[in-house]
């Protein structure tokens, strides 16, 4: 079953005719043309243009974006929330995470776990999260049940005597494959009647609580997790632009259909709808806005609907 969702068109120009149109809109800075040409591609094809821009302007076409973009596009190209992408490892396979482990390193000098040292203050998140990010797992469907039925177990110990901060509890869940996990989870709400995140909850919810929480979605159910960031980014008096752009454009084209599931299960509305009700008009009026606006925009620093604009392209292209 196909659960990316992202689109691209029929005919699609040659990489270096996308790379030769996005010369021109960044040295004019139209950020509509960028988000038009990066929103139908995928990942594949701007791999080509990203190579092919860089043989024909002897330049990080990334490096451009970064040094001319504002606001939430800008962001949603290289975000630095390092709390943010330690729980993404958690819904990434080895090779994705090595390689943004590497892309980190080139955009910011540093690597990712020296970021989270340096950014996490909470000696007990720091720990889990630097496991997560620097574990290599096995990525082949190899289960041992007899080991699963055993830590089921000794995280159904920890968990009841509020000692998740265990070392056991932080190796098991840094360094054991997917498939592993997920027979352990299971295991766990078979012998104890409940899902292990709801009995972290209910055991504390102090701030690594709420982490490991975090953390066994993303590896259990990462569409779960997903629909949660989405449904807070859109609830209360203003829409969180930037979580709900770096949701939809980190899923879009991994499991964004099982995403659209849950979001309605968990709100008996459609996530086309939502989205369609918040962010379309909000970027029809941003296209409304004179250019002296738009530089203004700029000038002062302001967040941009970019970001937004990006993500709601990627997903839903047949809009415009």
């Amino acid at each position: 079953m196909r659960m990316a969702s992202l689109r691209p068109p029929d005919s699609i120009p040659s990489p270096a005719q996308d790379s030769e149109r996005l010369s021109l809109a960044l040295q004019e800075v139209d950020e509509k043309v960028i988000v038009w040409i990066l929103g139908h591609r995928n990942a594949i094809q701007r791999k080509q243009i990203k190579d092919t821009y860089q043989q024909l302007y002897k330049e990080s076409i990334i490096h451009r974006l970064q040094s001319k973009l504002s606001g939430v596009l800008k962001g949603c190209q290289v975000g630095r929330e390092d709390l943010e992408e330690g729980k993404a490892a958690c819904a990434s396979s080895p090779n994705h995470l090595m390689a943004v482990r590497q892309a980190y390193c080139s955009l910011f000098d540093c690597s990712l776990e020296e970021a989270i040292t340096s950014k996490v203050s909470s000696s007990l998140q720091k720990v889990l999260l630097l496991g997560l990010v620097s574990s290599y797992r096995y990525d082949r469907e190899l289960v041992d049940l007899n080991v699963a039925k055993s830590e089921a177990a000794k995280l159904h110990e920890a968990i009841e005597k509020k000692q998740l901060d265990r070392d056991e509890v932080m190796w098991i869940l840094s360094t054991r494959n997917f498939f592993q996990l997920r027979a352990t989870f299971k295991h766990y709400k078979q012998n104890y009647q409940v899902p292990i995140y709801q009995a972290i909850m209910s055991s504390g919810s102090d701030d690594l609580g709420s982490l490991l929480r975090v953390v066994i979605l993303c590896i259990d159910a990462p569409e779960k997790h997903f629909a949660e960031v989405i449904r807070a980014s859109l609830s209360g008096h203003r829409t969180d632009v930037h979580s709900l752009a770096r949701a939809i454009l980190a899923r879009v084209e991994i499991d964004m259909m099982k995403i659209k599931e849950e979001y309605f299960n968990m709100n008996k509305v459609s996530l086309d709808d939502a989205v369609r009700s918040i962010a379309i008009p909000l970027i029809r009026e941003r296209e409304r806005w004179p250019p002296t606006a738009m530089a203004s925009q700029r000038r002062r620093g302001r967040r941009s609907l970019a970001g937004m604009e990006l993500s709601v392209r990627l997903e839903y292209p047949m809009v415009w």
